[in-house]
């Protein structure tokens, strides 16, 4: 028994130490594998560093032993066969020109979750770094994990999702990254192709809106259910707006996105006649608490990395989004930002223009 362990053991880099880092980090320590846990800032790295160890409770328990904790992204990403990389989707573009001039053939880098277009955007930024490296970056729909960092070397998974696409820029290599990644997660299904992962991904129609829509409560400092108490039955109705228009931008693109009832069926098993029945029955939401402040990823991260591309793209394709834009535009105004012009616009991405033909190249072709 021992030595068929020891013989499966991968080296693994996961990038980013918050609530999905720690908990990814431990749960793979936990299977035995050699795990590199990188962070940008040393302060979250001190608890596991000092104790060697992620503390995992809640679906999985136990102590994951930690390889290498570390701020260095040369000595994180050497020799692993894996960079899984779970930090929010605005630190990605940093986080590949950082990667950049250590990265080598064969290694996989996955975005956990890339959000919108968060592999197209880390293969641009390899691309105008001149990375010769044949790496292959692919992005998860969603994260596995729906977790909660306890303490400083500790994390709760409250569930771990059923079934998440993974697709690659290279769609032929789909196979591949999944056959690799199951050996870790049986949840891990192929995705078509990464405009599906990117239009997929639900979070943009949840966590922005629904924060924006419970910014009174969020700023008054209370402690509330922020799916199940949050999404009342009319906030619900606007977040189904919002799930439509995605779905509608998709279309054009020729992809067939499904809706936000069909992936709580999917990710949760669970179903209703209306998204607020299917959301209120989603036991893996329960106990997840409404953020503390309106500067949080579910706006700072989902606007501009997973609202304003799909708008972006919308507006490109003459595909109106007027739920969409409302929600950025709001989100801008409580927070003091221009999420529209830091996100990841056509412009920004670098496909302002490009017809129909050339951006499904770039998705599955050899670009």
């Amino acid at each position: 028994m021992g030595k068929s362990v020891k013989k499966n053991i991968h080296r693994i880099a996961v990038i980013g130490a918050g609530h999905g880092g720690l908990a990814m980090a431990g749960h793979l320590a936990i299977m035995g594998h050699q795990v590199n846990l990188y962070n940008r800032s040393e302060e979250r790295l001190w608890g596991v560093k000092s104790s060697g160890t992620i503390e995992v409770t809640g679906e999985i328990h136990g102590f994951g032993k930690i390889y290498l904790a570390t701020t260095n992204m040369k000595e994180a990403i050497e020799g692993v066969e894996l960079i899984m990389v779970v930090v929010p989707a605005y630190a990605h573009k940093w986080l590949a020109e950082q990667m950049a001039p250590h990265l080598v053939d064969g290694q996989i880098v996955v975005l956990h979750p890339g959000r919108t277009f968060g592999a197209i955007e880390f293969k641009q930024v390899l691309q105008r770094m001149k990375v010769k490296a044949d790496v292959i970056i692919a992005e998860a729909q969603t994260f596995i994990y729906a977790s909660r960092a306890t303490g400083p070397s500790q994390v709760h998974i409250f569930r771990i999702k059923h079934s998440i696409p993974v697709a690659s820029i290279r769609a032929h290599l789909i196979p591949y990254v999944i056959d690799k990644l199951r050996q870790f997660y049986p949840q891990f299904v192929p995705g078509d192709n990464v405009f599906k992962t990117s239009f997929e991904n639900i979070g943009s129609v949840f966590h922005p809106a629904l924060c924006v829509l419970n910014a009174g409560w969020i700023e008054h400092d209370v402690d509330f259910q922020f799916y199940h108490e949050g999404a009342t039955i009319s906030v619900t109705k606007v977040l189904e707006r919002i799930d439509m228009e995605r779905v509608k931008v998709a279309e054009a693109l020729g992809i067939r996105a499904i809706s936000a009832r069909q992936w709580l069926y999917m990710a949760y098993s669970v179903e209703g006649n209306t998204l607020y029945e299917a959301m209120k029955k989603n036991v893996g939401y329960r106990g997840i608490l409404a953020p503390k402040s309106l500067k949080v990823r579910y706006v700072e991260e989902d606007i501009p990395c997973s609202l304003v591309p799909i708008a972006s793209v919308g507006k490109m394709l003459k595909v109106d989004t007027p739920a969409i834009n409302s929600v950025i535009y709001l989100g801008s105004a409580l927070n003091e930002c221009d999420y529209w012009s830091n996100g990841r616009t056509v412009e920004n991405l670098g496909i302002a223009g490009m017809s129909l033909r050339d951006l499904r190249l770039l998705a599955i072709g050899e670009k």
